[in-house]
């Protein structure tokens, strides 16, 4: 149907299984549904399939004896939840393309004994185009090899049995088609399937399905880390409990509590309170999370909730004669293997408080994936990603997010070579900006690690990107215009102070304008200057760059101003339109640089968001301006609103009222991090504009 590209260096890790693709009767005759296109190609989305399925199996297996080593290979698609004799062990995987999916391999010896032993597994199909997954295909499946001592013990077959968990009924979907809000019952046949005792002689036994397109890789970054936060109060509300966690996280409420048969527990999860102490489940970010618990009446029951939220508040209305066991309350914090290397180099209290603001907020919000915001849209996007998980890896030195961030993006070609916008999920969309921003965070890479062979794998992927910028979107003149790609600039459209250019989404934009031929110029040299480093050809010849350059300063550079122009024939003078020619060496002389940061010391950071502030900050700090840049992230407008209005994590805007969708928990201004420690961010500029073919060692 399809099929990505290559990145060399990761065919090692591909598996063959020797257990079959299980699933149920549902899904075993199901052939996959093609759900990737071009953003602006008509697409009608698959009709009629199932969705919202909770799909469990268990199987039984002896041993004579505890093994010395046990290794669980296991995968699902959409996702399962791992029990092993009633303990749970992880969930997963990753989000990953049919072509390239992902196996997790778990070491579960502590889990197993000797005799009887149960492998129970909580997969789900969710069945939405959406960013979180790809799903919305058809396919749906599990998959498991067990090995003990070098020994195959268990693999997945048609002797697994399966059922439909009836516990589970959708109250509808929230974000943007983002998630099933849930039910649950309690009362339910299926409650405590994972126990060893649960008598599954009534389920069937799994199919196998029919058609079987992936290919295996293990999964690159480490499996979740699980981390029970308990309350900091709880109080009494009228008809039930309100819950404060201190903090803003990622998870599951958990609680325990009994009841009459069927009597429900309404559950509302805010990341703020409102005027009357109550907690806003409807939240800024379009979710609204109002949920259901039903009691069984036998006495002390579980919440057992599927899919996770981003809170900070849980309001309980309790139905009469239910009690609560109080100790139970928290909240099971997910987030990616945390610990931090990093430290502030500041003195500066306030941007010790950006710092650490900044450090909380990268811990408890990096998942599976290098996630925008926790709750809206639960997306791997690749522009704001690209700083984002440049900040996680300078902060922990793991580089593991970053990496799959850039290989997931690498491996989107397949639906068109200039890359998509949110990758390994079915939700089709194309931002300009963002593909040419991976360059650079491969050089990044490079300045962290010095290994050159990562960039050696990927460098026939970067400049097949180039190349089909250039030969979709080239104008007569050398220029990028008329793009069937989304030219963001900056978000929301408010702070693009005034960008005189036709942004509008879901068209072809007809002509040129700076900020994307300004991204493009610098990808073509950081692509270059990577190429030296490897001593591979450049992607464009010096002398054909130089000349680029010139055309770019002639279309849009006032001479009179002294500063660059949105549009050839725009008289508009704006922040983006100065702050990337300063950021990508494109000013004509070092007197046009001086005044683009006596404009940037006038408008301030906060006269722009997300793309354009960290452009102004990168490009503030490759003319020596450093200094600069510290002074706007300590603005009282900035960072320090954050603070000053009470947030607990990096938000979706300098405050809670810049968007009128803001999500609460949103890691795309978590960037300060990169300012306020030495790591090499120098190299990503120097010798830019050297154009020799030389593999110098010492080139960064």
């Amino acid at each position: 149907m399809y099929s990505g590209i290559t990145i060399r260096g990761s065919e090692e890790k591909q598996r063959c299984f020797l257990g079959e693709w299980i699933t149920s009767k549902t899904f075993a005759g199901l052939r996959p549904v093609q759900v990737f296109h071009r953003q602006l190609e008509h697409f009608t989305p698959p009709q009629g399939l199932p969705q919202n399925q909770h799909i469990l199996f268990r199987k039984d297996f002896s041993l004579e004896k505890t093994p010395e080593r046990a290794i669980l290979y296991i995968t699902a698609d959409d996702y399962y939840k791992l029990y092993l004799n009633g303990k749970f062990v992880t969930q997963g995987p990753c989000p990953g393309y049919p072509f390239h999916y992902y196996y997790n391999e778990l070491d579960i010896t502590e889990y197993l004994r000797p005799g009887k032993n149960v492998v129970a597994v909580h997969t789900y199909y969710q069945g939405l185009i959406n960013r979180v997954w790809v799903s919305g295909d058809g396919r749906h499946g599990l998959l498991l090899d067990l090995e003990a001592d070098g020994q195959m013990l268990l693999k997945s077959d048609e002797t697994f049995r399966w059922h439909i968990h009836g516990g589970y009924t959708s109250l509808g979907t929230t974000g943007y088609e983002t998630q099933f809000l849930e039910q649950y019952d309690s009362s339910s046949d299926e409650d405590g399937f994972m126990e060893p005792e649960y008598d599954d002689r009534g389920w069937d036994f799994a199919r196998k399905r029919a058609y079987q397109d992936y290919t295996l890789f293990r999964q690159p970054t480490r499996q979740l880390t699980f981390e029970r936060i308990a309350p900091v109060s709880v109080k009494p509300i009228p008809g039930g409990l309100l819950a404060d966690f201190g903090s803003q996280y990622v998870g599951y409420p958990m609680l325990k509590a009994s009841g009459l048969k069927g009597s429900a527990v309404v559950l509302r999860c805010g990341q703020e309170l409102q005027e009357d102490g109550r907690v806003q489940y409807h939240l800024r970010a379009n979710c609204c999370y109002e949920e259901r618990w039903l009691l069984s009446g036998k006495g002390e029951d579980t919440l057992r909730q599927y899919d996770y939220k981003s809170f900070r508040y849980l309001e309980l209305l309790l139905p009469e004669g239910c009690q609560v066991e109080k100790s139970s309350l928290c909240v099971i914090a997910r987030h990616h293997p945390y610990r931090q290397q990093a430290v502030c180099h500041s003195t500066q209290p306030q941007l010790q408080k950006i710092w650490e603001l900044c450090a909380h907020s990268l811990e408890y919000g990096v998942q599976e994936v290098i996630q925008d915001c926790m709750e809206r849209e639960k997306g791997q996007y690749l522009g704001d990603g690209c700083f984002t998980s440049l900040s996680y890896a300078v902060l922990t030195g793991d580089l593991s997010i970053m990496e799959k961030l850039i290989d997931d993006s690498l491996r989107s070609a397949f639906v068109n070579e200039g890359l998509m916008t949110c990758t390994t999920c079915s939700f089709m969309q194309e931002i300009a900006e963002y593909s040419l921003m991976l360059p650079m965070l491969l050089r990044a890479h490079y300045q962290l690690t010095g290994d050159r062979q990562f960039l050696r794998d990927r460098y026939d992927g970067i400049c097949r990107l180039i190349r089909f910028y250039l030969e979709q979107y080239q104008t007569e003149n050398g220029l990028l215009g008329n793009m069937d790609k989304w030219c963001v600039v900056e978000w929301p459209a408010p702070y693009r102070d005034g960008y005189d250019f036709d942004l509008t989404e879901g068209k072809v934009t007809y002509g040129v304008h700076n900020v994307i031929n300004a991204y493009f110029l610098g990808s073509v040299k950081t692509v270059n200057a990577i190429g030296r480093l490897i001593g591979d050809a450049p992607v464009m010849e010096p002398a054909d760059v130089a000349r680029l350059e010139q055309v770019f300063v002639d279309a849009f550079y006032d001479r009179e101003r002294g500063l660059f122009r949105d549009a050839p024939h725009s008289s508009h003078i704006s922040l983006p339109s100065n702050v990337f020619p300063l950021l990508y060496d494109l000013c004509p002389d070092r007197e046009t640089e001086k005044r683009i940061v006596e404009l940037i010391r006038e408008k301030r950071l906060t006269s722009a968001m997300f793309f354009v502030s960290f452009g102004v900050l990168m490009g503030l700090c490759r003319v020596g301006e450093k200094a600069l840049a510290l002074e706007l992230m300590a603005d009282a407008g900035a960072w320090s609103r954050m603070l000053s209005e009470g947030c607990t994590t990096t938000i979706e805007g300098w405050g809670k009222d810049t968007k009128w969708n803001t999500s609460l928990f949103h890691l795309a201004f978590t960037y300060p991090i990169l300012f306020l420690t030495e790591w090499g961010m120098q190299g990503l500029w120097e010798e830019q504009n050297t154009f020799d073919n030389t593999a110098d060692e010492n080139v960064l």
